[in-house]
């Protein structure tokens, strides 16, 4: 379930309190309200950066956070009798990206594309051979692909003159008085030699693994001292490439000496001669060469462990390899970097908008460990679909402990014969979700037990089905009380009514004070009952109220998506609200007319026809509306048509747009959005760590892939 991301209401709260002050950012601020918000702010910008820099995780993305820290810096300004000395922007230790400047690339850093398999790795060889004149021999350097923190170094006149973050590709932070501790970088280099006024180098921040293991052992040692005087102890550090990424973005120096990190550079970006002159591809004739002149300079490079090839089955082989040996080698590794190694033929290949043509990362497969399954408990969803949930003795896997791994279904369990006291093979699918390969038969004493699927719900005790065609059984009760707290978090959601404030915890501690029990009960809730409630200031309380208000305003899409349809989401809701006048028009209508709908499958008809058929749903959107909610189709006012006609999809992670934000602006130029890769679709927007979407729109020829920047010029 989602609430388990969060580990306290006291996060929820908080999460609640950003949501709050995001909202609010571009209103005029009353003086006699300014202290509260800035004691707000620093409430929530030290809540992410904990988040961030010890656990690891992002609630909220970077642009937000910055807009949060500058908002705060304004009011201090305005209202400096509010400063204190432990504001986010006074004390230095904590303060992020407050002091890093932009800057931007000489040439883009652009990602990978991921292969995982021989066939991947044919299918790249095929393309590199079809695009080359046929009289061109290949050859393919093959190098480990480390896994920390990338960072493009500027030389000029042999002295390094600027470092900086990855950013989005573009641009990213200047971390140059940061990166001149690192040791392994050159301050000075003999790049005048080669012809060389200014270059700029590609690499990757890291930790080495017994480096980061005496860090740990370092803190622990502090910890105790820190526990005898009384004071709060620190996390221990997560993993090596979190903590190489924090480490770069320190404000103080002398702490990223601290942490001796390394640099290994893996590419020559750009190089520009005493005239001005671009002479990147003139200067080696190969990827090697380059590392190895590099290395002869004074700069760490993968070494001996590149090495090259003119068959991809034997490039193959090398990765499996050093597939089998990433474990012995002294840094994190996730892969393997495959390029075509003549820089000639790298030019005449060239790059797409999100990756170099010439080149393909090989992913090794997930990490995996051992735990016991101790038992399995089973969680209700909004829509009664019952999930078996395993409980593992607790494993670290990649810097994360694990003790929570869904087992899907019972289908699931039975086909990889799980029972309860299995040694269990768990890696993280895509180096993320938590998985169970399989178990571990040899391990077995006798003593395990089958996992006895319920017959009744564990929520509300009413009779399981599982329907012919499904692999799930369901709790069909409208009444059981788990399915109601998850349609309710469901409705409230940033995707279906978007109101601010009612977080996860907030709706069960709601539901606990009785305070609501259905949907329509958010609009008639007792305020003056929440004000009495433990944590609730009249602020708090002011602003959920607007935000409910609010929320009676929305599109009609959004309350077809919180009202929880079976296979209904956003772009079919979006559909849906374009159809009829008033949202209860739909009761009249009969199974083969939802059938006519466009891109409305068997399926989805079925369960709209079940929805509105259904008096009781009519009668709860009719109640919606009698306390003021929109269910009138809303008439939609395009900012242009520059799309009209074009449809798109948005894979990966996006330097500024979240993927709703990006729909949204296709929908408002006119375009469409699908739902999947197919030949009806026009552009696929490419951001970071884009997948199987992107590899099956390049086989696609007339899918255009295009990155962020690409997208916002075509609507600007």
């Amino acid at each position: 379930m989602a609430a388990d991301l969060f580990s306290s209401a006291e996060d929820s709260r908080m999460i609640s309190l950003t949501d709050t002050l995001l909202e609010i950012m571009d209103q005029h601020i009353a003086e006699q309200e300014a202290g509260q918000i800035i004691e707000d702010l620093k409430d929530v910008i030290r809540f992410h950066d904990k988040k961030y820099y010890l656990e690891s995780s992002n609630i909220i993305t970077d642009h937000q956070y910055d807009q949060l820290f500058a908002w705060l810096k304004r009011l201090e300004e305005d209202y400096p009798t509010y400063i204190s000395a432990d504001s986010p922007t006074r004390r230095i230790s904590e303060v992020l990206n407050d002091g890093f400047k932009t800057v931007q690339h000489l040439v883009p850093m652009l990602s990978l594309e991921n292969s995982y398999n021989p066939d991947d790795l044919l299918r790249f060889d095929k393309r590199i051979r079809e695009s080359l004149p046929a009289d061109m021999q290949v050859r393919y350097s093959v190098e480990p692909k480390f896994d920390g923190s990338s960072i493009a170094l500027v030389y000029e006149n042999d002295q390094l003159i600027r470092a900086a973050t990855r950013g989005n590709g573009m641009e990213g932070d200047d971390i140059t008085a940061n990166a001149r501790t690192i040791r392994s970088i050159p301050l000075t280099a003999a790049f005048s030699k080669e012809g060389i006024r200014k270059i700029e180098l590609r690499g990757e921040a890291v930790i080495e693994l017994t480096v980061f293991e005496q860090m740990n052992i370092e803190r622990a040692r502090l910890n105790e001292q820190l526990r005898t005087e009384g004071k709060k102890e620190l996390e221990p550090f997560k993993n090596a490439r979190n903590t190489a990424a924090g480490s770069l973005r320190l404000k103080d120096p002398s702490e990223v000496a601290q942490r001796k990190l390394d640099v290994i550079i893996y590419q020559v970006g750009y190089a520009e001669d005493a005239g001005g002159r671009n002479i990147t591809d003139d200067i080696r004739t190969s990827h090697a060469e380059y590392l190895q002149m590099l290395a002869i300079m004074g700069f760490r490079t993968p070494g001996n462990a590149l090495i090259t090839f003119s068959d991809i089955m034997e490039v193959h082989a090398y990765c499996m390899e050093w597939q089998d040996k990433r474990d012995q080698y002294p840094i994190d590794i996730d892969g393997m970097v495959i390029k075509v190694d003549s820089i000639r033929q790298q030019q005449i290949l060239g790059r797409t908008s999100h990756h170099p043509k010439w080149a393909a990362a090989f992913k090794f497969k997930a990490r995996q460990a051992t735990s016991v399954l101790r038992k399995v408990e089973f969680q209700v969803g909004r829509t009664g679909a019952v999930t078996p949930v395993a409980k593992i003795d607790p494993v670290q896997l990649m810097g994360v402990e694990i003790s929570s791994i869904s087992l899907h279904n019972e289908d699931f369990i039975l086909e990889k014969d799980i029972h309860i006291g299995d040694t269990v093979i768990v890696e993280r699918a895509g180096d993320v979700i938590p998985y169970i390969v399989g178990v571990v038969p040899e391990r077995r004493s006798g003593q395990e037990k089958p996992i006895d699927f319920p017959i009744d719900c564990p929520s509300c005790n009413h009779h399981l089905i599982k329907p012919e065609e499904e692999s799930v059984w369901r709790c069909i009760n409208p009444d059981c009380p788990a399915q109601i707290e998850e349609r309710l978090i469901h409705f409230v959601s940033v995707n279906a009514m978007d109101i601010q404030g009612l977080g996860e915890e907030i709706i069960r501690t709601f539901i606990r004070e009785q305070l609501i029990a259905t949907i329509a009960d958010i609009y008639q809730l007792d305020f003056s009952r929440i004000r009495q409630l433990e944590g609730w200031k009249e602020k708090s309380v002011n602003n959920l109220q607007q935000s409910i208000e609010a929320s009676k305003e929305n599109d009609m899409w959004r309350l077809i998506t919180g009202l929880g349809i079976r296979h209904v989401g956003n772009i079919t809701a979006k559909m849906l609200a374009t159809e009829v006048e008033y949202l209860t028009d739909y009761a009249s209508w009969d199974l083969e007319r939802f059938m006519q709908l466009k891109d409305i499958g068997p399926k989805v008809a079925a369960s709209l026809y079940a929805f509105f058929s259904d008096a009781e749903n009519i009668a709860l959107i009719r109640r919606l509306a009698d306390l003021g909610v929109n269910i009138r189709k809303t008439e939609v006012v395009l900012a242009s048509e520059k799309l009209s006609g074009k449809t798109f999809l948005f894979t990966g992670t996006m330097p500024n747009l979240s993927r709703d934000e990006g729909k949204a602006l296709v929908e408002a130029n006119g375009g469409k959005v699908l739902s999947g890769v197919s030949a009806n679709l026009d552009y696929l927007v490419a951001g970071e760590k884009a997948g199987s979407k992107l590899t099956k729109a390049e086989k696609i020829p007339s899918i255009q892939i295009i990155d962020e920047a690409t997208f916002l010029e075509m609507i600007s």
